[in-house]
C-alpha cells in the first residue's frame, strides 16, 4: 500500500484532491485502495447515516452510485429494522447472494455504511474481513464535518 498522500495525485473526476482536506483525501484513499486491493470487489460506496451517497470508488457512473447509494440506504434500514424488532443488535453486516456475485453491507460508524459490490471469485471471507479493516480506519476519522464534506464533493 501506499501513502494516502498519493491520492492526492490522482486525476480522480468525483473527488479532486485539490479541494479536500487531509482526512477527506485519506478516506477516499482508503476506500480506493479496499476496492483496487481486494479481489472479486468491483464496486465500494459509503453511505451517510442520512442515505446520501458519501464516497464511491470504481465506479464510472454517478447515477449507477446514487441508485446503488439507494439500495444500500434501504437494505440498511430493513436490516436494522429487523435486528431492533428482535433485539438483536445492531446492524454488522448484510450479505446478499446473487447468481453472478455478491452485495455486502457493513457498518462503517455514525450510522455510515460501506457496501461493496463483487463478483462469484471473491471470497466473502476475506472481503468481509477487508470491510472490517477498512471500517476500523476509516470509521474513526468519521466526523459530522467530514461526512458533510464527503457528501459535498461526490455532489459535483
Amino acid at each position: 500500500m501506499t501513502s494516502p498522500h498519493v491520492h492526492e495525485n490522482l486525476d480522480h473526476q468525483n473527488h479532486p484532491a485539490g479541494d479536500l482536506s487531509p482526512e477527506a483525501r485519506t478516506f477516499n484513499w482508503l476506500l480506493d485502495s479496499f476496492t483496487s486491493g481486494t479481489a472479486g470487489v468491483l464496486e465500494a460506496i459509503a453511505v451517510s447515516s442520512d442515505g446520501l451517497l458519501m464516497a464511491m470508488s470504481a465506479i464510472k457512473d454517478r447515477s449507477n452510485a446514487e441508485r446503488l447509494a439507494a439500495v444500500v440506504s434501504g437494505m440498511t434500514s430493513l436490516a436494522g429494522g429487523a435486528a431492533s424488532w428482535y433485539a438483536l443488535g445492531g446492524l454488522n453486516r448484510v450479505v446478499v447472494d446473487m447468481a453472478e456475485g455478491y452485495l455486502l453491507i457493513s457498518a462503517i460508524s455514525s450510522g455510515s455504511v460501506l457496501g461493496v459490490v463483487a463478483d462469484r471469485s471473491a471470497n466473502l471471507g476475506t472481503v468481509a474481513y477487508e470491510m472490517t479493516l477498512f471500517a476500523g480506519r476509516a470509521g474513526g476519522a468519521l466526523t459530522p464535518r467530514l461526512i458533510a464534506e464527503l457528501k459535498n464533493s461526490v455532489q459535483q
